[in-house]
């Protein structure tokens, strides 16, 4: 192997060495030791990312297998390694904000007894993501899937013993299985009609394979390339929660606050984006495949956004932001602008992860009070956690000049081009997205660090993790260092890398559009300069709905709280309808959770009961018991009885023997 594949190797293989340190030896080597391996891992893994990076810039890029593990017939399971622009960008994005967050979980889990535990997983979880994002074939695609999937389950229950975590990792588990079942299907479709998993084989057949159709029921044929691509993308709704299998990811909080900025921001929910953005060559043959994206992400964009909005939650207000900002990167996965899809979903993971991480920093400030209603004032307590929360927060709406206005308003415009059906329902829910953000991410930056204090400074809310009643305190520099380090990145990489990623040719190779899909082309021919279409922006329709957002959540929250009170007397209607979910959760209880049940105690009265219970095991018994009770009759002591009996059997046998 040559040096640069070694160093392939080391990127996935140094956090999995840290996490089976931590989780198998962690009782022996000690707490301290358990993170400095940890964080060492990931730190040999993001430094190794950067030189690769530097190595595919100079145009090495590398489509090789590793190790092959199974061959059956003419089909070969291997691990290998596809490392192009698209899949370096994926791993220094999971490696610098996994990095920050193992630094932020010395301070945050500090005085937690499963410290080392955590460790384990969270490297583990390192590992996951990097096989997924660096596979060259859909076998280990899978494998990195499911392995994610796995672990969010044990991060999520972390805290075990409480029961509410015990259900949101559950439902976790089991609505993302939904998606990976239609996920493998996919993957099956492709072997079945393709005869390979590797991506640059089945890539090259597409074209060819375009034009072909199946039946799925008599009668009916469907394109192939639209079923697999609309099965691949059942996964990546599960994954990256899109409507209607959104519904584990605001329940997903009740894990510690890291992993909700490592798995919720960054890296997880972001591995549907990467997968559809990877198979491009296929989704650009199915215009009906990347109507239904759009269509989705659109939804997932506004509604989750309204969601927001009635939060008290410091984490499930920024839950679901997540949730409308993944719809944001779908809608433009549908647009064909798979390259601001993936430059969205690079800066979202920036000034998320701060903002799941200053969340956290403000519950330990505030002793574990998570209820924004119970802040206010606490700017001068904390001022790191203040203005790397507002440095977040404006790059969430989209302000001019920060890293999330060039995404975000690229994804605007690339939907305003699209000519798509439902094009118009997107274009309408990601301009109507922009408002609604920025009114509830202000709502919670109002509520939190302005106004007036409504906590008590005398211990109303117990003790901290370090056992300090009191006032609200800044957070130690292991928890603040990551936030400045995040608030970087959120403020110049938009301004850096919009030009070379979305208009240069970083993703040539890596990326494919259709000629027939021009929104990226008239893009293009619209940009002049980052500083420009910063400039261009204060005159445009997002940066005042944007601008709305804020005022009105001042207003409302700062100036006239009542208003809002009044609104949610008038509105109870609606405000009940937002309070549950849209009645998700509800109809799913009834209806398969319910429909479970009702199919479970069919088979237990009908099955178990009636049929194995009623018919086989007493049914045996009673047959038995009715044959004894005729031959007792017979066994009466009377020596002419038994002759009888035997003169009748004799004659009985005689008759049978005569017949045959």
């Amino acid at each position: 192997m040559t040096e640069m594949q070694n160093l392939y190797l080391l990127v996935p293989l140094a956090p999995l060495a840290g996490a089976l340190i931590a989780g198998l030896f962690g009782w022996l080597i000690g707490r301290a030791a358990c993170h400095w391996v940890t964080i060492l891992g990931v730190l040999v893994s993001f430094v190794a990312s950067i030189a690769i990076f530097q190595d595919v810039l100079a145009g090495h890029t590398f489509n090789g297998s590793v190790y092959t593990w199974l061959t059956t017939g003419e089909t070969r399971f291997e691990v290998g390694f596809l490392i192009d622009r698209l899949t370096t960008l994926m791993m220094l994005v999971v490696t610098f904000v996994s990095l920050m967050v193992h630094i932020y979980t010395i301070g945050y889990m500090a005085e937690d007894p499963g410290y080392q535990r955590f460790f384990s997983y969270i490297s583990l979880f390192t590992f996951s993501m990097l096989m997924l994002v660096m596979s060259n074939n859909f076998v280990q695609l899978f494998f990195g899937w499911e392995a994610v999937g796995l672990v969010s389950y044990l991060l999520i229950g972390f805290w075990y013993t409480r029961p509410t975590a015990i259900y949101a990792n559950l439902k976790a588990f089991l609505v993302n299985r939904v998606g990976d079942f239609g996920f493998l299907l996919g993957i099956g479709l492709v072997l079945a009609y393709f005869g390979t998993l590797d991506y640059a084989a089945v890539f090259a057949q597409a074209p060819q394979m375009a034009s072909h159709t199946i039946s799925l029921f008599e009668g009916q044929t469907w394109s192939l390339l639209t079923v697999i691509c609309i099965l691949l993308f059942i996964g990546a709704m599960g994954k990256s929660a899109q409507f209607p299998l959104h519904v584990w990811l605001p329940d997903s909080m009740e894990g510690p606050t890291p992993i909700s900025a490592l798995i919720h921001a960054a890296t997880m929910v972001t591995a549907g984006i990467f997968m559809v953005a990877r198979m491009s060559p296929l989704f650009e043959l199915s215009e009906t495949a990347l109507s239904v994206v759009m269509v989705i992400g659109a939804i997932t964009a506004l509604f989750m956004g309204f969601l927001g909005v009635i939060q008290n939650d410091i984490k499930r207000v920024v839950a679901y932001s997540t949730l409308s900002q993944l719809g944001y990167m779908t809608v433009a996965l549908g647009a064909s602008a798979y390259s601001v899809a993936i430059f969205h979903l690079m800066t979202h993971a920036f000034f998320k992860a701060l903002l799941f991480l200053a969340a956290g920093s403000v519950i330990i400030g505030m002793h574990h009070d998570q209820d924004i209603r119970n802040m206010g004032g606490l700017r001068k307590y904390m001022p790191i956690t203040w203005i790397t929360s507002l440095i977040g927060s404006l790059a969430l709406i989209g302000t001019p000049f920060l890293s999330g206005f060039y995404s975000k308003d690229s994804i605007i415009e690339a939907v305003g081009l699209s000519h798509l059906p439902g094009s118009g329902f997107a274009y309408f829910a990601v301009v109507t997205g922009v408002f609604v953000t920025a009114f509830y991410s202000f709502r919670m930056y109002f509520l939190v660090f302005h106004g007036k204090e409504r906590f008590s400074l005398h211990a109303a809310h117990g003790h901290d993790s370090h056992g300090h009643g009191g006032a609200p305190h800044e957070s130690p520099w292991v928890v603040t260092f990551p936030l400045v380090m995040l608030a970087i990145p959120s403020v110049v990489i938009g301004y850096m890398a919009i030009e070379p990623m979305l208009f240069g040719n970083y993703f040539s190779g890596a990326i494919f559009v259709s000629e027939h899909h021009h929104a990226m082309a008239e893009l293009a021919s619209e940009f002049h300069s980052a500083a420009s279409m910063a400039l261009h922006a204060l005159t445009t329709l997002p940066f005042w709905l944007a601008l709305a957002g804020v005022g009105s959540s001042w207003f409302f929250y700062m100036k006239r709280p009542d208003i809002p009170a009044m609104i949610k007397q008038r509105f109870s209607l609606i405000y009940s309808i937002l309070e549950r979910k849209y009645g998700f959760d509800e109809f799913n209880d009834w209806f398969f959770a319910g429909g479970a049940r009702l199919v479970g105690r069919f088979l237990w009265k009908g099955g178990d009961v009636a049929v194995i219970d009623g018919f086989f095991v007493n049914g045996t018994a009673r047959m038995v018991g009715w044959i004894s009770s005729l031959v007792r009759q017979f066994q009466t002591g009377y020596i002419f009885h038994y002759a009888f009996a035997m003169i009748i059997g004799v004659f009985v046998l005689m008759t049978l023997f005569v017949k045959g």
